[in-house]
């Protein structure tokens, strides 16, 4: 079950970014403001090449920074020397957001697919969330757009939280994926298979048939990503939460 906190307060998507401010998504930067702010944070997980949970939203290094190539091909300790665009830190591991965090605010945390097709070859990025999590005091929860992963962590860590991010799948890194395997994600239909307790949607399919079943069934019903008032108050219609970017919530 998910904590109140996370019902509580608007959660900052990829912590409370501006890079006008010097604050790089997924950034220590960020990371204070959000807490200082009192916002819920959300932030994103991939894997280092010596199986460290480093917090980092894309697969390679250069759009956010100076660097190329793909983030697992390098160390955490690394990673941690390479400062992001528009800030003055590296890239933290999910350990030292942890402590940085300290259950002062709810953290929703997202595992990135490591399959690459939404498969079944998961499983060393959510043990080492796990093990990052292990003593973690604080309102915390995990999600993956990959039921796989959510049902991994179903077994490594029982106790914490898990919800499937989801959305309408319609163009985009979709279109690269099987038809039947689309199907079944547009449907939410591994819900129930990996004991997850919340979805987190896109808010613009919020008035999906799926989402309202399982609105109604008392499943909570988060969504990502709103960038304005106007599409808060729409998204607030549905949606027990909102993660935010771009704008003061």
């Amino acid at each position: 079950m998910l904590p109140a906190s996370f019902f509580d307060r608007p959660i900052a998507h990829r912590a409370y970014h501006d890079i006008a401010a010097g604050r790089p998504e997924n950034s220590v930067e960020a990371i204070i403001a959000a807490i200082e702010a009192g916002y819920g944070i959300e932030i994103d997980l991939q894997l280092s090449s010596d199986g460290v949970a480093m917090v980092f939203h894309d697969y390679d290094l250069d759009r956010l920074t100076a660097e190329t190539g793909s983030l697992r091909a390098r160390s955490a300790a690394a990673l941690g020397a390479i400062p992001l665009r528009h800030g003055a830190k590296g890239i933290p591991t999910f350990a030292e957001v942890l402590a940085l965090v300290a259950g002062q605010v709810p953290l929703l945390v997202e595992i990135k697919d490591q399959d690459g097709a939404m498969g079944p070859d998961v499983g060393a990025l959510e043990d080492a969330a796990a093990r990052a999590l292990a003593g973690y005091a604080g309102p915390v929860a995990l999600m993956s757009f990959n039921p796989h992963s959510v049902a991994a962590l179903a077994e490594l860590a029982p106790d914490i939280p898990r919800g499937l991010t989801t959305c309408a799948y319609r163009g985009g890194d979709a279109e690269q994926l099987p038809e039947a395997r689309l199907a079944g994600l547009r449907a939410i239909a591994d819900f129930d298979r990996t004991a997850a307790c919340f979805i987190s949607h896109n808010w613009r399919d919020l008035t999906a048939p799926r989402v309202a079943e399982l609105r109604a069934a008392g499943v909570p019903v988060l969504c990502w990503t709103v960038r304005s008032p106007e599409d808060e108050a729409v998204a607030r219609e549905v949606a027990h939460n909102i993660t935010f970017e771009g704008y003061p919530a």
